[in-house]
């Protein structure tokens, strides 16, 4: 099976409708539209104000929109994996629950954390699946309902993130195509700079910890950007180097969209034109494991079989990575 490869052959996405803008959000916390372009390069974000839907909820509408726009029936499913760190439950895992609100009642799921970096270790995963010949058709979604776990009178987080959905379909192919190679990397080191501090088994919830406002995201911005930039730079070069990628050859990085000088960062160290980096965080902000997927949906019309891509991201843990793929299909 060495000669089978897994590539992307539809993508789908899901976006909650209102849009908190920073205007509104500068009513909220002491903050304003400057500060939050100079310092993330977002304008607004997407959030899912229905108290009763969540992260599965995007997900499965990803889901649908992905097997309406593939033609793909929902049976032919053999596996879903959901990267998120905004889980409907503690478990069981919200890729299960997906699976069922998308009607994928041959597929088994499970969910996959990595932070931000989850897609990219996810669609590696699926790849082991697709390059065993054990699974033909599978479902990598990224969902998050990040508002949830967003603290909304800390001026320092608030502004960075949004609620959406995006999913994409492995397929098994022998041709030049799909996931070529990859490196992920982590380190715990920087667990201390960028968690939840409470929710878990080391600190379960309590009326202390909901008093403190424990169970919210809480980041030290300056090591998590430092960090950042450097890993998620030195890996985009790293992956290129050693397929003998020169920047020309590069169709379009597709970076985790946290911070656009992070973006700016890496890009300028592929030695990449500006028009050759995906950008939407501007419209989203940083919907975690979602982003990278959502580029790829927005992008799909001006794709073509076999560009070349590198997906690079950074998250939480430390985690981080890159992949280079191939495209599998030219615009639909």
């Amino acid at each position: 099976m060495s000669n089978i490869n897994a590539v992307i052959t539809g993508v789908g996405m899901y976006l909650p409708e209102y849009r908190l803008t920073n205007d509104e959000l500068s009513k909220m916390v002491d903050t304003n539209d400057e500060w939050i372009m100079s310092h993330m390069g977002i304008k607004e974000r997407r959030i899912l104000k229905d108290k009763d839907k969540a992260s599965a909820f995007m997900g499965a509408e990803a889901v649908k929109d992905l097997l309406q726009k593939t033609g793909t029936k929902p049976e032919e499913i053999d596996l879903v994996i959901c990267a998120t760190v905004a889980p409907d439950y503690f478990f069981p895992a919200t890729g299960i629950i997906i699976a069922d609100m998308a009607g994928l009642k041959n597929a088994y799921a499970f969910d996959l954390h990595a932070a931000c970096s989850g897609f990219l270790y996810a669609i590696t995963t699926a790849s082991k699946f697709i390059k065993a010949g054990t699974e033909k058709k599978i479902i990598v979604v990224g969902a998050e309902k990040m508002s949830a776990i967003t603290d909304y009178t800390d001026r320092k987080t608030c502004p960075l993130f949004g609620d959406a959905a995006s999913a994409v379909l492995l397929e098994p192919t022998e041709e030049d195509l799909g996931i070529k190679d990859y490196i992920l990397r982590s380190d715990g080191v920087g667990v201390k700079y960028l968690h939840m501090k409470a929710g878990g088994s080391l600190n379960p919830a309590s009326a202390e910890t909901v008093q403190n406002r424990e169970h919210f995201i809480y980041q030290e911005g300056q090591p998590v950007f430092k960090y950042a930039v450097m890993r998620m730079a030195d890996v985009s070069v790293e992956i290129m180097e050693r397929n003998g990628l020169k920047a020309s050859d590069i169709a379009y990085l597709v970076p985790h969209q946290a911070n656009l000088r992070i973006i700016d960062a890496t890009a300028r160290r592929m030695e990449l034109d500006p028009s050759k980096v995906m950008i939407n965080i501007h419209k989203y902000g940083n919907t975690t494991s979602a982003t990278i997927p959502l580029c790829l949906c927005e992008w799909e019309n001006q794709l073509h079989k076999g560009d070349n891509l590198i997906l690079s991201a950074f998250g939480a843990g430390f985690t981080w990575g890159s992949v280079w793929l191939k495209w599998g299909y030219d615009p639909k």
